[in-house]
């Protein structure tokens, strides 16, 4: 049975309610707090699940990379969402850097301020050679 979320228009309190899709629309649903039928539905967030074909599909676009190395918080915002598009856990210097960035720290900056950032088989130019 599916869960739907209200909140109370008399009493203010955000409630679940378990409901069949046989009586969504037509049982009159009650606040849990008050009793109050003064209540509406409330619309949460959706999870979509992609393939990893459309995650790549998605970062793929070009357009989305024009002038990321004159605006480091644009590059920023790019960075996190290619963190999310990869549907795996980034290690934590990578959110770092990335809110750093969005920040409006240039890569000089940040490069600077996290020396080891690099690490092994970094370019000679460290993190700018990444970009």
């Amino acid at each position: 049975m599916p869960t739907y979320d209200f909140l109370c228009q008399k009493c203010g309190q955000n409630f679940d309610v378990f409901l069949s899709f046989a009586e969504y629309g037509k049982r009159r649903v009650k606040c849990v707090h008050c009793g109050s039928t003064n209540v509406r539905r409330r619309m949460t967030k959706v999870r979509v699940a992609k393939s990893e074909e459309s995650r790549m599909d998605s970062l793929a676009d070009d357009s989305a990379l024009e002038g990321l190395e004159e605006d480091p918080q644009a590059l920023g915002r790019m960075m996190k969402k290619m963190g999310r598009e990869m549907g795996e856990e980034m290690p934590p210097e990578f959110d770092d850097m990335a809110d750093r960035l969005q920040a409006g720290q240039s890569p000089e900056e940040i490069e600077a301020a996290m020396p080891d950032l690099g690490g092994e088989g970094a370019g000679p130019g460290g993190l700018d050679d990444d970009l």
